[in-house]
This record gives C-alpha cells, structure tokens and sequence, in this order.
C-alpha cells in the first residue's frame, strides 16, 4: 500500500508547531493546510465586518458559542492583516474544522456584494509543497560533480546580480565548496537530532544556493533561513518574515522561492498581497516554485503570474523529469506556469563536506507513481523505508539510513526555481541588462525549446551544462 505521506508530513509540521492547532483542507484532502479556529481579514472596514457577521452566525447549535469569537490584539503590521479567532481550535480533529467552515460561508453572500474575498483561512506555507520537495535526498558522488555542472564564467563583484533566496538556511559547512564562494547569509542552526542523524529538509537553502552558482556564476547569492520550521509557517507570519527579509537584504535583482501554498481560489493569498504589491513596485523579478501536489490548482505565491497585474513581477517555474521533455510527475501544471526547468533528480551541494553525516530516511518509496505516471519516476525510485511510513506497522524501526559526503540528488519544483533564477541572472550577466523583468521577458522569448505538461507547452529553460539522462518507461500498472 502506498503511504499517506501527505498525513505524514501534517504530523511532522504539526510536531513543529505545537502551538498552532492545524487541520487539513478542504475536507480532509491533500491540498492545503490551515489553522484552525482562526480566519483573516484585511484590516479596517473588511475585518470589522468580518467579526460582526461571524458573531451572528454562532449558534449552540454548531457546537459554538459567541464568547469565542474575539479579535487578537490589534497591532500594527506590514501585512495588512487581521487574525479573527472564530472558535475553539482544540475543537475537532484534523479533518477540518467547522468553525472556520462555518465563518467562510457566512461570509459568501457579503462578498458578493462587497465584490471582493472578505475572509481567509490561515493557511501553512511551506517549502514547495506536499508539504516538502518532490523527494528526499540520496547521496551522489562528489566526482561527478553537480547537474548543472559550474558554468566557466568569471566573477565581477561591480556587475554581479543580487540573487535573494528565502528558504531554511545554510548549512554550517558550506564555505568549504568552492562553488559557493560568492554565497553568503544564514545558518540553518540545528541540522542534526540527538543521535546526530541529519533532519529532515537540512540542506534545502545550500541544494538550491549550488544550483543557483552552478548555473549564475556572476552572481551575489544570500540565503535567507526565513522557513526553518519543518519548512513550514502560516500565512499570516509570512507575509511579515517576507518584508523582514528584504529589509534585512535590501530589494534584490531577483528573489527566489521555494515555497507556497494552494487555497483553492485563483485570486491571491491574504498573507502575502501586501508583500507583493511592494514587489511590483520595487522592480524585483520574483521567481517561484509552482509546488509539487501533481495539479493544477493555483500555487500562491507562484501563481500571481497569473494575474496580469503582476505578470511582469513572477516567473512561475514547473519541473522537468530527467530528459527534460516533459513536466515530473510530481510538479504542478496549468495556464498560471510560465516555464518549466529540470528539476527531478538535480545534483548539488548538501551537506557532509568537513565529516560524513547520516540520515534517515522519513518516506516510504511507493510501489507505483503516486500521479499515475509510467516512467520510472522519483515516487518510486530510489527505494527505501522510512521512518514515518512504517510507524506502527511490522517493519517499525528498519528506516533506512544513508550517509551524506556534500554532494546529493533532490528533486522538486524546489529546485527548477534556482534554475530558471540562474539563467536569469545569467541573461542579465551575458547582455549587459540591469533590469531582472526585462532580462526574463527577453529570456522567454528567445527560447526555442518547450516541453509538454498535462496538455500545457511552456518554454523549457535549460541550463547549458545540465546534463539529461533517458527515463525508464514503465509498463502500464508497474
């Protein structure tokens, strides 16, 4: 049977964030997740109305009572947003919860009227998504080198292009790789348990930061550990640690983001639409990961390429699988994607360079694609036993367990974003351009390779020194 690994993935982040009572939405599914007994609003007029309606909805009947409903304390904030607690969050399971259901569709009628989205849940952004990358690493070897391999490109500190990552930070020996010298930022912090095994989503921030060197070379690269918690936080704190770490950064040329979340509307996410608004008018090229769900259900804050406000300021960013002729498995597709890179089974640096490190593995491989492809995808391939799959069952405690050297293999529209951002960077670098959204423009129009995804060609953007390798074509059932 094929783990429920998107369940085991809400424990994980739960785990991490014992304070937020979580649920899964809608309805038990597998696209988002929220926390519970809260909703948000815009501040002024949209929160106040929002309150007194919820207030008028609470009946004994569902379970509610009015003394629940109350406004958080008022406080200033950059993200224009009101937490309105509209229920007890101890109330229910992780299936869902009534409350916020309930304020949601007392709400439907007035937002017809208002014209506008009055009310949101408070959704768990994470790091592109199911609520992690397409799979867990596996060690690669480190002479081979990386895939993309380094670009032979020199490095000038007066035309180099500032590259901002958010993410979950470096790892603490990544100074040692000679392909990160011109990387600077944050420390993850703690990477390992107390068995010295290596945490889970560890090495995220440098695996994209190598890419982004590899392939951008002339290029000012600061990673940011903004998203440390299991990768994860809510929208209402992104929005804020957003501005936090362009403040702390400055603007840049370019910001990539591996991380997001769907909320099964296709005009925006609360959390971040004032961070956005001041990136439109910042002139940064914001470059996003489209989310690995395998759908095509808007991925905030990728999918703001969709609206044409902002269709100059994003560039969405699906992944290749290993040939680079058609999208993964894995990665999310659909009219809001403007292009797609490789981003299945990438090679770049980890962790483990001043001493091997081990890590055990959390997911259970399936049997088949969990999206019902048949090519020898990174579902079920390389496989192995983890740790949360088999809790419980008869093979409980067999995970298996790798060692890391510094190089590794990762998959996920985690890792095409870095991608497309280095030929960006790269555009820029080669043709003298100053301006990231003039830089993509041009870059889209000048490619002539495309692949298919679900019915969808988009330009293909490929680095030159990636390297594709030929899939394994499964037969039909396998």
């Amino acid at each position: 049977m094929a783990p429920q690994r998107f369940h085991e993935q809400f424990d994980q982040i739960q785990r991490s964030m014992p304070d937020v009572p979580l649920a899964l939405g809608p309805d038990d599914s597998a696209e988002f997740v929220y926390e519970k007994g809260v909703v948000l609003a815009r501040d002024g007029q949209d929160a106040r109305l929002v309150e007194n309606t919820v207030r008028t909805h609470f009946t004994e009947a569902t379970g509610l009572t009015g003394d629940y409903v109350q406004r958080d304390s008022p406080e200033t904030n950059r993200s224009g947003i009101t937490r309105i607690k509209v229920g007890d969050p101890g109330h229910g399971g992780r299936s869902g919860d009534r409350a916020v259901t309930h304020a949601l569709r007392a709400l439907r009628e007035r937002e017809g009227r208002a014209g506008h989205q009055l009310v949101s849940r408070n959704h768990v952004v994470s790091l592109a998504v199911n609520s992690c990358p397409g799979d867990e690493p596996v060690p690669a070897s480190l002479t081979r080198g990386t895939n993309p391999a380094p670009v032979e490109a020199g490095y000038d500190a007066g035309t180099a292009v500032d590259v901002l990552v958010v993410d979950n930070g470096l790892t603490h020996d990544y100074s040692l790789v000679p392909l990160l010298a011109h990387v600077q930022g944050d420390l993850h912090g703690t990477e390992t348990d107390s068995d010295g095994n290596l945490l889970q989503y560890v090495g995220h921030g440098t695996f994209i930061a190598g890419i982004l060197a590899a392939v951008a070379p002339n290029a000012n690269i600061t990673v940011r550990n903004t998203l440390n918690d299991a990768g994860a936080i809510t929208e209402d704190k992104f929005g804020e640690r957003l501005f936090d770490a362009v403040e702390q950064h400055g603007w840049p040329a370019i910001l990539s983001l591996s991380a997001g979340t769907a909320n099964g509307r296709e005009d925006g996410l609360f959390g971040v639409h004032a961070f956005m608004e001041e990136l439109r008018e910042q002139g940064t090229l914001l470059v996003a990961a489209a989310g690995n769900n395998g759908s095509a259900s808007h991925f905030w804050p990728a999918a703001y390429a969709s609206l044409p406000e902002y269709a100059d300021s994003v560039l969405s960013v699906g992944a290749l699988r290993t040939d680079g002729d058609y999208g993964a498995c894995f990665s999310n597709y659909g009219s809001w994607v403007g292009a797609y890179a490789p981003g299945e089974r990438l090679t770049s640096t980890l962790t483990g360079f001043d001493a091997p490190v081990p890590y055990v593995y959390q997911h259970s491989t399936y049997e088949a694609c969990r999206y019902h492809f048949t090519y020898q995808c990174t579902c079920q391939s390389p496989r192995h036993t983890g740790v949360l799959s088999e809790a419980g069952t008869p093979t409980a405690g067999k995970a298996d367990q790798v060692v890391f050297e510094g190089y590794a293999h990762w998959s996920g529209t985690s890792f095409a974003t870095p991608a497309a951002a280095g030929l960006v960077a790269a555009y820029m670098t080669a043709n003298k351009e100053s301006d990231a959204r003039a830089a993509r423009k041009q870059l889209l129009a000048a490619t002539t390779e495309f692949a298919e995804a679900h019915g969808w060609y988009k330009p293909a953007l490929i680095p030159p020194t990636w390297r594709p390798t030929p899939v394994v074509q499964l037969s039909t059932g396998a």
